[in-house]
């Protein structure tokens, strides 16, 4: 049912963020910053009271505003739940002498972890009941979940607060006793010895949240002891401990975004100290893996797309490098799984997956087929090693996740398990398409778009624009049960594959960060414009949404052309990026210089300056906006959002919404579990079909 408008309450006044101007000055340049003090929470400042009533205040406006929509909301909230298949499994995995899976129980918001003795028919074990130990606890993550060699003891991460720092358990299996060691502020990645008594780990800094060590426990000692076998010097790197997929080696890996250097030691001698691997080479990234005697490593020596070269164990460094499967300039290599007999590489061509099977034998290959205009394949989880059987995923806007075993001798496939989506979902119903649109520059952009049979390209349907662009991480072509929601009410769905990503491999990386950054946001409103000229939608219904970095993005094409969009959804947004970039003891500020630039160079500075969202507000009419933060983001910080839309509020000379929503028990990536979330994307949606005069 479609209503004229949606009816927002009448004179309901939205909150006033005080003004207490802060001069911040850098390269002979001031900048004013009206709200620096709602960082006071946030560093425990005289004012931080005050920021939480702000906060509240702003929440307490948000709610009256949508105050009607909450009948709507909790109708999408139900149907969301009813499509997820409540009691389910995860398909089974193997790995020494154990098949693996998590479980999910009717009306839990987490799930079990288990596992099976040699054959999927014996009896179940319980490893960890997540659902137990999440009661009274408003958020609640485990992760980890490393095996000891001996299949006796396990070592996981949990995390109560979503700032992402992990205490690291230890549990007998045997026994069902968890011991006393409690190992805090962790990456929650624990790495077994193969002497089933020292665990590998990366510890974070408490104020900056880096992961600046690598540390080595030992069961049944105090963690105050461990000791450091690895500390990170250079603060613009992450760091990571793992073992290889012949569990022979323990590795540290040392990573900033254009360089990585790793060290390694025998598993089966913990007390050695970690020797290079290949001593660190300028803009040179390497990841290695070791199987049948040997390291095969996946590099951009001489490479931009990366290719995968081996070597002996007793030759490591990049002289004796030989190449396996080599570069090509249209094919990016992004990862790869060894088996005994086989290696699957996952590629990208032309901006789609691709898995390629490389008999180790004789390095003959040949590329698994696929069949729609735009999806995702991916190798999934593979721990065995000395099967033949591949196991990957695949997905689709139209189909939902998928997961295949393959037999890379025969060359059989079969499908293991499909997502089931409860509520007369069908994949006939809908139509996917792949196109591409013309950048200012002329360099054509990807854009899969999706919606259910019957929507007409007139300009007069409602479409939802998405898109990330950074960090090289690519958005790619995937199904959500919960997108439903918005489709079978007449919204298309399309998403944006713009330059920040790497769908077009690393050269598309490169060509949107740091002094290229901009391209981004140009690609993303040509993409927008593309869909405004062909009739898909248009100005008057065109609605886009991102979150992190990809708020970023929402900050800056609003101040670009605010005039393409009738809502937009900024979740989480990077939007004050002078300011934070600006300051080393913000969390992960470091760990970025190389993807937007040190403002201690006023190169840096100048460009970061010209379109970092908070800095470039103006009195001008902003399109309807809902902003979302979480008290505890431990990525993004809660005051740049809330200093955006207190600066948003003073300026802009329109009467459409501004509404800015923080969830004070959450962090970066919102609620926990399974349904939480759903509670939160039936508040986005609710305020898109409110703009939109949906109101069913």
């Amino acid at each position: 049912m479609k209503e004229t408008s949606y009816n927002w309450p009448a004179n309901i006044k939205a909150p006033v963020c005080e003004i207490k101007s802060t001069p911040l000055t850098a390269h002979g340049d001031t900048r004013t910053d009206n709200y620096y003090w709602l960082n006071d929470y946030f560093k425990k400042g005289p004012d931080s009271t005050k920021v939480v009533d702000y906060l509240l205040a702003e929440n307490k406006y948000y709610d009256t505003m949508m105050s009607g929509t909450k009948t709507l909301q909790e109708k999408l909230y139900t149907e969301m739940k009813a499509r997820i298949k409540e009691k389910d499994e995860s398909v089974p995995s193997f790995k020494q002498g154990y098949f693996y899976y998590s479980r999910q129980v009717e009306g839990k918001d987490y799930f079990v972890y288990c596992r099976k003795k040699g054959t999927l028919d014996a009896a179940e074990e319980v490893l960890l009941d997540v659902n137990a130990l999440a009661e009274g606890h408003n958020y609640f993550s485990a992760r980890g979940f490393a095996i000891s060699m001996d299949n006796n003891l396990m070592a996981y991460g949990i995390d109560m607060l979503s700032r992402r720092e992990y205490t690291i358990y230890i549990k007998n299996l045997q026994t069902g006793e968890t011991y006393k060691d409690a190992i805090t502020g962790t990456e929650g990645d624990p790495v077994w010895a193969n002497d089933n008594q020292s665990i590998f780990y990366a510890a974070k800094n408490p104020v900056t949240l880096l992961s600046e060590k690598i540390k080595k426990h030992v069961l049944g000692t105090a963690a105050a002891t461990d000791k450091i076998v690895y500390q990170e010097k250079d603060p613009s790197n992450y760091i990571g401990v793992s073992k290889t997929k012949s569990d022979k080696y323990i590795l540290i890996t040392s990573q900033a975004t254009l360089s990585s250097e790793i060290k390694w030691i025998d598993a089966s001698k913990p007390n050695d100290a970690f020797a290079v691997f290949q001593p660190r080479i300028k803009e040179v990234l390497y990841d290695v893996d070791h199987a049948n005697d040997r390291f095969y490593i996946r590099t951009n020596l001489h490479a931009k797309n990366f290719n995968i070269v081996t070597c002996t164990e007793d030759k490591k460094d990049s002289t004796n490098w030989k190449d396996l499967l080599p570069h090509s300039d249209s094919i990016l290599v992004q990862a790869f799984e060894l088996f005994k007999n086989f290696m699957a590489v996952s590629e990208r061509i032309n901006g789609l997956t691709q898995i390629h099977i490389i008999n180790l034998k004789d390095n003959t290959g040949y590329y698994l087929a696929f069949d729609e205009p735009a999806y995702t394949a991916s190798i999934g989880a593979n721990p065995d090693f000395n099967t033949d059987v591949l196991r990957f995923n695949y997905t689709s806007l139209t189909t939902p996740v998928s997961v295949y075993d393959y037999n890379m001798v025969n060359k059989e496939k079969k499908l293991m398990k499909q997502q089931e989506v409860l509520g007369g979902f069908k994949v006939a119903d809908y139509t996917t398409e792949r196109a591409f649109a013309t950048a200012k520059d002329g360099t054509k952009i990807p854009l899969s778009i999706v919606y259910k049979k019957g929507f007409n390209k007139n300009g007069n349907a409602p479409l939802l624009l998405y898109a990330y662009g950074s960090y090289g991480i690519s958005t790619d072509a995937a199904f959500s049960s919960v997108r439903l929601s918005l489709l079978n009410r007449g919204f298309a769905f399309a998403i944006a594959h713009i330059r920040g990503g790497e769908e077009m491999g690393r050269y598309w990386y490169e060509d949107g960060k740091t002094m290229k950054k901009k391209n981004t946001f140009n690609d993303f409103i040509d993409c927008a414009q593309w869909l405004l000229d062909n009739k898909y939608t248009s100005t008057k219904h065109l609605y886009i949404n991102g979150g992190s970095a990809g708020g970023l993005l929402m900050g800056a094409v609003v101040n670009m052309r605010p005039d393409l969009w009738n809502g937009v959804i900024a979740a989480v947004p990077f939007v004050d990026v002078v300011t934070t970039m600006s300051d080393p003891t913000i969390p992960l500020t470091t760990n970025e210089y190389d993807e937007w630039g040190n403002p201690a160079n006023k190169e840096s500075y100048d460009y970061m300056k010209s379109y970092s969202p908070y800095d470039n507000v103006e009195k001008k009419a902003y399109p309807n906006m809902l902003v979302t933060t979480g008290l505890h983001d431990s990525q993004v910080q809660y005051f740049e959002p809330a200093k955006w839309v207190a600066k948003l509020r003073a300026m802009k000379t329109d009467s459409n919404k501004l509404f800015l929503y923080t969830n004070m028990e959450a962090g970066h990536g919102g609620a926990s579990g399974r349904f939480k979330p759903l509670k939160d994307k039936a508040r986005e949606y609710a305020f898109f079909l409110a703009l939109e005069g949906i109101a069913e």
